[in-house]
């Protein structure tokens, strides 16, 4: 009697990606056995409520838990940390000495906070990004009157936001010219500042931070140039890190996370390795329709990288490479930022409804002639007109 063992998977990182990717491994065929590995003790839950939500406590921290799909069926070992892979043995090596085989492994370990030397998490300092971040946060922001956040970025800003809605007084202190530069753009990003400004928010832009002053907790945030600004909490939110320590010695590509091809399979030495791919904020990958390697840290790329990367797994070669135009969200001030695309230094950028000062707008980007991306507010629906004329590759200006 023959014995077949069916193909055993597992994935790394108990978050969106992970749990999106381990559903869409089951509905591809993978009837063996899976495991879901992660480094949180907490089941996957949404990130993007915890700088909204539940800071300014219109929701518990539990009700952000994911759906799981019905009939889902998977091992889950939850409060492990992955510390290693073995590549030619096919093992993920787990805290405490464990190891796990696998025949098809999903790598979607996200991302970590950057920490500031000056301000190391403690009584008074937060840095968020996982539930507990958050629900730490909160109950601190109950108690406070001034907050202070090290960082324009996305979550900086959602937490001021936030923060302000509470009735606490905000600023925010940037060491960049203008908050969300990347992302957006120069011209864009000065509107914002400006846009927070307006709602109450006291936004710094090319400060440079020394120190946290106080004993104990925090009393202010001393500046470079000597400038002390009063503080009963502070958040740091100055980037993310893709989480790849566990991988440095395993022979996986890295270079701003895991360096996969266009179908998201990881590389080793250039070459995909068989069976392994990545999904979500860890992976850098080639976009076929960029040209190059990105890496994007938001929802929408979390949930859809994770379905290909499985499917990847599961057909192989004759799965679709993965190159969506880029989508984000922000929810600021109680209205929807939304932007489409990829943006470079120089690129125009044309107001072509509305603007910030109404809460109420679209800007389109161009560059050599061509439609590149698009930033609106409170229009989802011509945002999403947008972008299918960006994968279109319209002209700019567009023309609807």
């Amino acid at each position: 009697m023959v014995v077949v063992m069916q193909p055993r998977a597992v994935v790394v990182g108990g978050s969106l990606a992970g749990l999106r990717a381990a559903e869409a491994l089951r509905r591809g065929g993978h009837d063996g056995p899976l495991t879901v590995v992660g480094a949180e003790r907490h089941r996957p839950y949404d990130r993007p409520p915890l700088s909204k939500q539940v800071l300014t406590g219109k929701i518990e921290p539990g009700q952000a838990e994911l759906h799981i799909e019905a009939g889902f069926e998977a091992e889950w070992l939850l409060g492990v940390t992955a510390t290693g892979l073995d590549l030619v043995g096919r093992r993920v090596k787990l805290g405490g000495g464990d190891d796990l085989p696998y025949d098809r492994l999903v790598i979607a370990t996200g991302a970590h906070p950057r920490l500031l030397p000056m301000a190391p998490a403690g009584p008074g300092v937060h840095y968020l990004r996982t539930i507990d971040d958050a629900t730490s946060l909160r109950d601190d922001l109950a108690g406070a009157q001034r907050v202070v956040v090290i960082g324009a970025g996305f979550i900086g800003l959602e937490v001021a936001a936030s923060a302000h809605q509470r009735g606490l007084e905000v600023s925010v202190l940037e060491a960049l010219p203008v908050p969300l530069e990347r992302a957006i753009g120069a011209e864009m990003g000065e509107a914002l500042a400006r846009w927070h400004r307006a709602h109450g928010v006291d936004v710094r832009v090319g400060v440079g931070v020394e120190a946290i002053e106080g004993s104990g907790r925090p009393e202010g945030v001393r500046l470079s140039d000597g400038t002390v600004v009063p503080a009963d909490v502070v958040v740091v939110g100055v980037g993310v890190s893709p989480t790849t320590a566990w991988l440095e010695k395993s022979g996986v590509d890295l270079d701003n996370g895991v360096l996969c091809d266009q179908r998201l399979s990881a590389l080793s030495g250039g070459r995909p390795i068989p069976g392994v791919v990545a999904a979500g904020d860890v992976a850098c990958w080639a976009h076929p329709g960029y040209g190059k390697r990105v890496r994007v840290e938001h929802w929408t790329n979390a949930a859809e990288q994770a379905e290909a990367a499985a499917h990847s797994l599961i057909q192989g070669d004759a799965s679709t490479p993965y190159g969506p135009t880029p989508y984000f969200w922000s929810d600021q001030h109680g209205v929807k930022l939304q932007f489409v695309g990829q943006t470079n230094p120089g690129d125009e950028v044309m107001m072509i409804e509305g603007g910030f000062d109404d809460s109420r707008f679209v800007a389109a980007y161009g560059r050599r002639g061509r439609l590149v991306a698009a930033l609106g507010m409170r229009r989802p629906a011509r945002i999403m007109a947008l972008q299918k004329l960006i994968d279109e590759g319209a002209p700019f200006p567009p023309v609807e």
